[in-house]
């Protein structure tokens, strides 16, 4: 089996949940076998849809199924030449946090259990790649938990903004190994409180989440002038 052969069945299983379970990928063990090839072979296909934003990786934890491409919308490009980072932040603080409320609201048990383990892949992280991945699958996850499609949309549509814009490299500059452990802790309160049914303190909580990282882009943490993470 010629390698893009492997690469065109591992992205059917993923798109159709074959080869995923609970937001991960079946064990490489499990996956070889499957597709017949070796875990060699395996691991150079993974490696491949890692580089293009279809999976992560956490140690220990497994291999992560990435949230869906940001969508492509006529004028995102354009508007992502005008749109500033603040623009940017002013907007994911008027939604996420009532995201976050709508989460805890909505969300199954099923699903409560799939956002604490995207959490927790947030967590020990130092590579600011590889929590940059794991965090937006984590938001992205809140927001599909809010079950309300058109606030989906406008978030995706924020995705899109960010993705077109030259100013997110930027953000990888403030991610040091304490500032990734702090954002990763918030990760972890917000998450509880979206677990415990608490829409009021989960709004709360996300909110504080995108400040503190809004204020340490800005290197000014006494102001509510923000940038985006």
């Amino acid at each position: 089996m010629a390698d893009d052969d492997i690469l065109k069945l591992l992205r059917t299983g993923i798109e159709d949940g074959r080869f995923t379970r609970d937001d991960r990928m079946l064990p490489e063990r499990q996956l070889a076998e499957i597709l017949g090839i070796s875990r060699t072979r395996l691991r150079r296909a993974l490696d491949t849809l890692t580089t293009e934003g279809r999976l992560f990786r956490h140690q220990g934890q497994g291999t992560f199924v990435a949230p869906p491409p940001a969508l492509e919308i006529a004028g995102h490009e354009a508007i992502s030449r005008q749109v500033t980072p603040q623009n940017v932040m002013e907007v994911r603080i008027e939604v996420e946090p009532a995201l976050a409320a709508l989460a805890a609201e909505r969300a199954s048990a099923a699903e409560l259990e799939s956002l604490e383990r995207l959490m927790r892949a947030t967590l020990g992280v130092e590579d600011p790649a590889a929590y940059e991945a794991a965090d937006e699958v984590f938001h992205y996850r809140i927001a599909e938990l809010a079950h309300n499609p058109l606030f989906l949309s406008i978030y995706q549509s924020v995705r899109a903004v960010r993705r077109h814009a030259r100013w997110t490299d930027a953000r990888r500059r403030t991610h040091s190994p304490q500032r990734i452990g702090l954002l990763g802790r918030q990760h972890e309160t917000l998450t509880h409180a979206i677990v415990e049914r608490n829409g009021t303190e989960a709004a709360l909580l996300m909110e504080d989440h995108l400040m503190t990282v809004s204020n340490a882009m800005l290197r000014n943490r006494g102001t509510r002038t923000v940038i985006c993470d």
